[in-house]
């Protein structure tokens, strides 16, 4: 049974000082000023963008399309936007046009219409095609769902890495989806082409839109440079934890299932925490030591999301791989969810598709304070091995600190050594490192008994008792 939430338990999330930072300049929603006299002063209008979402059930129970929409609304929200209708077509495919069928459309434009709506989010990610027809007919601007992660991601990407990730996922998804009108599509002619221009009227031959294009693949080109550059320095730190064989544990999990929470829990990291989707992008590394002395690092990744845009994961490549080697991981599930089960196959999905399928993996059933016990008691007996914990009263982590210790990998060469009182450096090694069994201070040195990795094992040798 877990234990309830004590207002008066110590804050482990730390200052929190990017979060205050955040809502400083958050806009909130019901706060209008709006002016009437423009003889006085200028009108404004301060709003939240006004949004309908719009979302094609394929396939699934009614729940699944339910919950599909609520994960919408919430990435809606978080994006800044206040939601204000949503409608659901079942079909065995979208329409290749408009997305949704002819009737649907004009359903979605009068739902426009009727509520005042500026902006329509559609679930799923549209070809250009589709964008400009729906456009064309709901006479708003017309939204992907891509484009929506994306716009969240470049609110909350803070170090220069993570921003230019973003930037590279919005260029590679947006020039494909260039478009111009009018003048801006006429090209450059000479002579009686040109309408008598003559010389001077002569010119490369591009439109507006190809230079467009061409500038943006100019643009991925220095994005993709900057990022070998600071991916060569992650290769590095990553190195030389491998070099002195630090054992690594990755945090992943679905957005919002509480992987900064976990972490400031068990390390003080002080990493930003906020009740929204992809509240932290920028991955946090800490030391953290076992109960035994042995060394290793906790990250805290990236969330993951049904549908994960191909164009995020491919730029935030660099970033994911720190789950794809680790030793082990995190995966925390959020079991307050109505859809738990749907969280884990999706961050699988994406595990798979960075190559961290291998990767030994231990389940987390986190904000069991919140969750009903029935459903905790079926992930338990869906998945073995589970553990339960709320990184928000801190129940549960003393079981799972030792299951994570239990979990690492273990030295494996047995030694029974007397290391001198002037190798001091050495026993420091096997505290770092090693499981050990005895140590005793005798009068020739420091009497230890344990297992230690092979290289060390190596340098051990010569002290070797017997």
């Amino acid at each position: 049974m877990m234990e309830d939430f004590d207002p008066d338990l110590p804050d482990d999330d730390g200052e929190q000082e990017d979060l205050a930072a955040r809502n400083s300049l958050r806009r909130v929603a019901g706060l209008r000023t709006e002016l009437e006299d423009v003889t006085e002063v200028e009108y404004r209008q301060l709003r939240l963008e006004r949004v309908v979402l719009v979302s094609v059930w394929t396939s699934g129970t009614q729940e699944d399309a339910d919950n599909a929409m609520a994960e919408l609304k919430l990435l809606a929200e978080t994006a800044g936007s206040e939601v204000l209708a949503g409608l659901v077509q079942r079909r065995s495919h979208p329409d290749p046009a408009t997305y949704v069928g002819r009737g649907k459309v004009e359903e979605v434009a009068e739902a426009v219409r009727a509520t005042g709506a500026d902006t329509v989010i559609c679930d799923g990610e549209l070809e250009p095609a589709q964008l400009r027809n729906l456009e064309d007919r709901v006479k708003v601007k017309v939204v992907d769902r891509t484009a929506l992660i994306l716009d969240i991601f470049a609110q909350h990407a803070k170090s220069a890495e993570g921003k230019a990730q973003v930037e590279l996922a919005q260029l590679q998804y947006l020039k494909q989806r260039l478009r111009g009108w009018g003048g801006n599509l006429s090209r450059q002619a000479g002579g009686r082409a040109a309408g008598g221009a003559g010389i001077g009227g002569r010119g490369p031959g591009e439109t507006k839109i190809e230079t467009d294009r061409r500038r943006i693949h100019t643009r991925i080109a220095q994005l993709r440079r900057k990022l070998r550059e600071m991916d060569a320095t992650r290769e590095g730190k990553r190195a030389e934890r491998r070099r002195n064989q630090v054992p690594s544990v990755a945090i992943v999990g679905y957005t919002n299932a509480g992987k900064s929470s976990l972490l400031n829990r068990l390390t003080g990291a002080g990493v930003l925490v906020e009740d929204a989707l992809f509240a932290t992008l920028d991955p946090t590394t800490r030391r953290s030591e076992t109960s035994d002395g042995r060394v290793f690092t906790l990250t805290d990744t990236v969330g993951f999301v049904r549908h994960l845009p191909h164009d995020l994961v491919e730029a935030f490549r660099s970033t994911l791989e720190e789950s794809a080697q680790a030793d082990l991981l995190v995966h925390v599930v959020d079991a307050s969810d109505s859809d738990p089960e749907g969280q884990i196959a999706a961050v699988r999905t994406v595990l798979t598709e960075i190559g961290a399928s291998t990767v030994p993996e231990l389940l987390v059933l986190n904000k069991a304070d919140l969750a009903d016990e029935a459903t905790i008691l079926a992930l338990r007996a869906n998945h073995p091995g589970a553990v339960v914990i709320s990184a928000r009263t801190g129940a549960g982590l003393d079981e799972l600190r030792t299951t994570i210790e239990d979990r690492l990998p273990q030295p494996e060469v047995a030694v029974d050594v007397v290391v001198p009182y002037d190798r001091g450096d050495l026993v420091d090694k096997i505290h770092k490192t090693a499981v050990i069994g005895s140590l005793e201070h005798t009068a020739e040195g420091t009497a230890i008994v344990a297992n230690v990795r092979a290289d060390l094992a190596d340098e051990l040798a010569a002290f070797a008792r017997g």
